[in-house]
């Protein structure tokens, strides 16, 4: 617990002029409820009001402090009502317009009258012009000082506007100033030294109100020392949150489990391949924490195919030979029919019960899994998000496994795991993704886990040849594709739509298939989409899986778990529309087997420069975290992770690419902290993470 000497100390936004209990609630919004939090509420960017450039200065393009005479203001009717008014000094004459405008504002901009505004220069039909600038009335021979510092510019909400952000700002800084409003200092003394960074107060006031000469691309880069404590700080609390939830959850009991039995053995001797050496130490990883007798909450990260399931099925084993249950989520229905197909095929053999439950299981077949489940008659539940629904019951559930973890929410990962709790006794929780993510990442995103990593493909898998190529040359690729089926390869043709829309992506999988089957007469085509009922679908992928097709046109509901050996060829339309995950885990499905395999990325009309880079990447590179990194240089970690996952990451001025060079020094310090300051660690993380610190109890 925080000793007396970090209280968290609140106080009440109220307290600051102009803010009364209608105002606080918008900045309570912004998650701001105390002037403390309101510190921490930091700029976005700048704006330079330090000097007023003369009229005949002006360039259009840039933003401006501008004073001078109004000549002339009139209201104008064009095709929207308008007032223009034009304002000059004795270098020159710049017009201001304005489409929303009171009486009020109307007498300020009378002839006569001075003003001084800010906004953008642009460049209008009578020369140089502002749109809407900010502005007010002057007495040219008693003008007010321009602005001592840079301005800064908050993130906002609706009915809260930068002027009164920047007054309650204002006040607040008078108070940290004076030292009327106390903040602790929370980092150890040795490091600010020893990095050369300022104290925190005086970080505040920097970041604040940049003097006249800061450097501004330091600071809107983060360079500057002042922006670097802040930043440590911020990713410093994220991390002991979650170390702190890790260190909770340390505190529960979980099943140990018997992790060397008969049953694994001879899964393991009928399997036709041997475990690669990252398999074999990742399941020696999991062995270990499955005997420890608190949960486990393991990571393990894993290319597309890299064979993350087997490893999963291990560790189920282990639960089972106890007398316990395990339960496998994933994300789509094709991936947990994949995992059901994998889990019976090798499991019913050693006796062993797998049932599977879908949010499209009929009435009889969902209510005969539940009973299965409640009763303990089967050992193994696959599913999707059904199985976290109230109704499922299990009989000792003391394994949860979750593939592909970053595409559920928050809450459904807890309801799952909560199915399992006896009393203080938790089950143990396996966590699985074929979105690798670079390691510095890993380390913010995933401190309350322990992270494995399956960095080997099985051997006889051969990397695929990736071609770029405009659908202007469809003609070569269907003649392509009817000559890889002729020499004996099945092949994939993923249909990919920017409409969000299901049904016209189906429509397209259709047209797309039926022009094919003109085009190549000889060849045994299938179709599958999101729409086919669940056994027609089922009905398709097993006739080629058995080689009973050649060719199989889909949408890409294939993006994840088909495994087909013998398909060498994928063709991508649309390719520039789909991210770089995606593409890669598509591409996944072929190369699984000693045949020769490509992917073709077609592409529509002239690319992007961000789509030409993905595609370039593709062309490039098979690794999947090669691929991981560049997809979170291109869309950020935010949309990488999955929006549900960055319910972990409201960083308040940290960014996770642009900071990863400060992730080694971070981790350290959660170290020394949790050992030499422990009562430091709390009011840290109400600082910076205050109430989302309740998402991770996951």
């Amino acid at each position: 617990m925080a000793s007396s000497t970090h209280a968290v100390s609140a106080t009440p936004l109220t307290r600051l002029k102009g803010i009364g209990d209608k105002m606080a609630e918008r900045f309570a919004r912004l998650g701001i409820e105390s002037v403390e939090q309101l510190l921490f509420h930091l700029p976005l960017r700048y704006e330079d009001r330090t000097r007023i450039t003369p009229l005949g200065a002006l360039r259009a393009g840039v933003h401006a402090v501008i004073q001078g005479e109004v000549q002339l203001s009139e209201i104008k009717f064009a095709r929207r009502r308008m007032l223009l008014t034009r304002l000059s000094d004795r270098t020159g004459f710049i017009t201001l317009r304005f489409f929303h405008f009171n009486a009020r504002q109307q007498e300020s901009l009378s002839r006569g009258n001075w003003l001084r505004a800010y906004g953008e220069v642009r460049r209008g039909s009578a020369g140089l012009e502002m749109v809407h600038p900010e502005f007010s009335m002057i007495e040219p021979a008693s003008a007010p000082e321009v602005e001592p510092s840079l301005t800064p510019i908050y993130p906002a909400t609706e009915g809260l506007h930068q002027l009164t952000l920047r007054n309650a700002m204002h006040q607040a800084l008078a108070l940290l100033r004076s030292d009327r409003l106390q903040l602790p200092e929370l980092l150890p003394a040795e490091l600010l030294n020893g990095e050369s960074l300022p104290g925190l107060k005086q970080a505040l006031l920097y970041v604040h109100q940049p003097p006249v000469e800061a450097d501004l691309d330091e600071l809107l880069e983060a360079q500057h020392p002042a922006m670097q404590r802040l930043i440590i700080e911020d990713l410093l609390a994220h991390v002991l949150s979650l170390r702190q939830l890790r260190q909770r959850s340390q505190t529960h009991q979980a099943r140990i489990l018997c992790v060397h039995n008969e049953p694994g053995e001879r899964f393991l001797a009928a399997l036709p391949f041997e475990l690669t050496g990252a398999q074999q130490r990742v399941v020696n990883e999991i062995d270990r924490d499955l005997q420890q007798g608190v949960p486990m909450q393991r990571l393990v990260q894993g290319d597309v195919g890299s064979g993350k399931t087997v490893v999963a099925a291990l560790a189920a084993l282990a639960a089972v030979q106890t007398g316990a249950q395990a339960a496998i989520m994933a994300p789509t229905e094709i991936l947990a029919e994949q995992h059901y197909r994998n889990f019976d095929q090798w499991l019913a053999p050693l006796g062993i019960n797998v049932t599977w439950l879908s949010g499209k299981a009929k009435q009889g077949e969902r209510r005969a899994a539940l009973e299965k489940l409640s009763s303990g008659q089967a050992a193994i539940a696959v599913g999707t998000h059904a199985l976290f629904q109230e109704e499922v019951m299990f009989d000792d559930l003391a394994l949860v496994i979750i593939d592909e973890q970053h595409r559920f929410g928050v809450h459904q990962r807890l309801a799952l795991r909560e199915k399992g709790r006896r009393n203080d006794v938790l089950p143990h929780q396996l966590i699985m993704t074929a979105t690798p993510i670079p390691r510095t990442l890993s380390m913010a995103v995933y401190a309350d886990l322990d992270c494995s990593v399956i960095d080997e493909l099985p051997p006889g898998r051969t990397p695929v040849e990736t071609v770029v190529i405009p659908d202007t040359r469809r003609d070569e690729v269907v003649a392509r594709v009817h000559q890889a089926c002729r020499a004996g390869s099945q092949v994939y043709w993923v249909c990919t739509l920017i409409e969000e829309s299901e049904a016209l992506q189906c429509q397209a999988a259709e047209e797309t298939a039926q022009v094919l089957a003109e085009a190549l007469p000889d060849v045994r085509i299938g179709l599958v989409h999101g729409r086919l009922k669940p056994a027609d679908k089922e009905a398709v992928m097993t006739r080629f899986k058995a080689g009973e097709l050649d060719l199989l046109v889909a949408t890409t509901v294939i993006e994840v778990g088909v495994d087909v050996p013998n398909a060498g060829l994928m063709i991508i339309e649309n390719a520039e529309r789909l991210g770089l995950a995606q593409l890669h885990q598509l591409r996944g499905r072929v190369g699984r087997g000693s045949r020769a395999s490509a992917c073709v990325l077609m592409y529509h009309g002239s690319l992007s420069t961000n789509a030409r880079e993905r595609l370039a990447v593709m062309r490039r590179s098979n690794d999947g975290f090669e691929i991981a990194r560049k997809d979170m240089e291109l869309r950020g970690p935010g949309e990488v992770l999955g929006t549900r996952q960055t319910g972990m990451l409201q960083l308040k001025i940290a960014d996770l690419q642009r900071d990863e060079a400060l992730m080694p020094t971070v981790i350290q310090l959660s170290d020394q902290l949790l050992r030499d300051r422990p009562e430091a660690v709390t009011p840290l993380i109400q600082r910076w993470v205050g109430q989302a610190v309740r998402y991770g109890s996951v």
